[in-house]
């Protein structure tokens, strides 16, 4: 065998380079094509919206004796008012809808006032996911003693 015929026969390597590259385009087709008979980026669930909130706590409140929270956004993603609730915890539980928002979106700035808390009771702003109904709680905060 001479050196020099060693170099300048490249017969095999097309071939090979040629079965390597159809066999990972086939496992490429297949898992893209799989993916989609099998709808498994269909359960992708929607993230919660990212917002800062603020609460307020006036003790001598205007709407109830007891006192009532304002519940201010002061930044990041606009809320569909179709999603967001208020909702208090009373006696390890968590009470009924306390506020349901107009159709206008809860954006920075914009305040919600409820009434009626007591001492110490958990205050949460809560997000519910219109597509699958799962909730993701936005904000919360302890009610003053």
């Amino acid at each position: 065998m001479k050196l020099r015929n060693l170099f300048t026969d490249d017969s095999a390597v097309s071939p090979v380079i040629g079965v390597i590259l159809m066999v990972a385009i086939t496992v490429i087709l297949a898992a893209v094509i799989g993916s989609f008979v099998l709808n498994l980026g269909g359960s992708l669930q929607n993230t919660a919206p990212q917002a800062t909130v603020d609460f307020q706590y006036n003790q001598s409140g205007t709407l109830t004796p007891d006192g009532n929270v304002t519940v201010i956004h002061q930044s990041g993603d606009q809320l569909e008012n179709s999603s967001i609730n208020v909702v208090g915890s009373e006696t390890g539980g968590y009470a009924e809808d306390r506020y349901q928002t107009d159709n206008s979106p809860y954006t920075a700035g914009d305040t919600i006032l409820i009434g009626g808390y007591t001492s110490g009771e958990t205050i949460r702003l809560v997000w519910e996911d219109p597509e699958s109904g799962s909730s993701s709680t936005i904000a919360r905060s302890n009610a003053p003693n």
